[in-house]
């Protein structure tokens, strides 16, 4: 693939873009819900299935072989795409969620005792919410919140130094907010951590397939991510530890190909990363993810952050020309989504007649109910971008907001 090839002409690589939904073009903007899929890494998919269909790890015969060496060859690639310091500390999940459960129930369990606390902020997904709060239950530990300021969805950093004071033994946060767009200082947070010797689990669902993500600049000890928001298959996710965290944490589900012997009364484990890796694994869907991981280096990640940043911006200016409409998140400085409410309108009716218009938006609470508890709404409307969108889609989406609000009377 050429790199001369504009953002734009990239969407040729994408055939379910080449579509009418109720006889419009589509207008996709649910990318922070899952990213699209080149047509790369759909014949990367059905590849191995048509060549090499067969287990890993565990034959001599040639199928076998092939299957097991494009497998591995996928978490030398994650390695290089995270900058992590070896393959060893690359372990394949089905996605970010399983990434954090990993981690709780491992390294967690193992290591929190009553009075510890786990931190956590306001901004976060249920995903790393919910398996702290089930931990904690487990283990006696007890949860904590950065706040976030404002409609602006800024983190209140001042309030994070204080407390980080605390007996905090782990801090979880993520890197981009799904429901704000804020883009959070993760490795300057990640340093005041460490130095506190707390323990940091970085979630990069909404980061890894938009902007470059290097694990020795960000510092944090767990980073999770899900290909199928970077371009990649649905059940394929990435949880990157340290490796010496990784050698002194028990494993997490028992089975084949996580033992290195295994007795009737007692078993001894494999090696790093297999130890977190029981059973068969998602082996189509591994060898997919290096082709999407490829392609997006082809495209550059820096260049796709400044796209992110321009056309979500773009829309935030359009979108605060509308009457009475609250705009989530920061004006300046965004990630590649913006979030908003209409008074007097629910975010169901703004996406489903935007549907009708064949504008794919999402709506609801996007997994951050504590978030919208917050804010005094129960639902917002959002927009999220890839590169893959242009301005035209953006004009678009507010001519079709314009007619639902004429509609509604709003």
């Amino acid at each position: 693939m050429s790199e001369t090839l504009s953002l734009s002409e990239r969407r040729a690589d994408f055939p379910i873009l080449d579509q009418k939904v109720h006889g419009r073009p589509l207008v996709y903007l649910d990318n922070a819900a899952t990213s699209q899929k080149p047509r790369v890494v759909i014949d990367a998919l059905s590849n191995y299935y048509l060549r090499d269909n067969a287990n890993v790890h565990r034959g001599i015969h040639e199928l076998s072989n092939r299957a097991s060496a494009a497998f591995e060859n996928t978490r030398e690639r994650a390695a290089k795409f995270l900058n992590a310091k070896s393959a060893e500390e690359i372990v394949f999940t089905r996605g970010t969620t399983e990434s954090i459960n990993l981690v709780a129930q491992t390294w967690g369990l193992a290591n929190l005792k009553p009075g510890d606390v786990i931190l956590l902020t306001e901004m976060e997904h249920h995903s790393n919410i919910v398996p702290w709060q089930m931990l904690a239950k487990r283990t006696g530990a007890k949860l904590a919140f950065v706040p976030v300021m404002g409609d602006e969805g800024l983190l209140d950093l001042a309030a994070a130094d204080q407390l980080l004071d605390a007996p905090v033994k782990l801090f979880a946060l993520t890197h981009i907010s799904n429901a704000l767009g804020t883009v959070n200082p993760v490795a300057d947070l990640c340093a005041k951590a460490r130095k506190r010797g707390i323990v940091t689990l970085v979630d990069g669902a909404q980061s890894a397939g938009h902007r470059r993500v290097d694990m020795q600049e960000i510092g944090c000890d767990f980073f999770a991510a899900s290909g199928h928001k970077m371009c990649g298959p649905t059940g394929i996710g990435l949880l990157y530890g340290r490796h010496e965290l990784l050698e002194a944490m028990p494993p997490w589900q028992g089975g084949g190909d996580m033992i290195s012997n295994v007795d009737y009364f007692e078993s001894a484990w494999n090696k790093v990363p297999h130890k977190f890796e029981a059973g068969t694994p998602n082996i189509a869907d591994t060898i997919a993810l290096h082709t999407a991981l490829d392609y997006l280096d082809e495209i550059g990640r820096d260049r796709i952050e400044h796209h992110d940043l321009e056309l979500a911006s773009y829309a935030y200016d359009r979108l605060a020309t509308l009457p009475r409409i609250r705009l989530f998140g920061p004006a300046k400085g965004r990630a590649g989504l913006v979030s908003f409410h209409f008074a007097d309108i629910h975010a169901h009716d703004v996406v489903m007649m935007a549907d009708m218009e064949g504008v794919a938006l999402r709506g609801g609470h996007h997994c951050t109910q504590p978030l919208m508890k917050k804010y005094g709404v129960s639902s917002t409307s959002r927009a999220s971008f890839y590169f893959y969108n242009t301005t035209q889609e953006v004009d678009r989406m507010i001519d079709v907001l314009k007619a639902v609000q004429k509609f509604f009377g709003a």
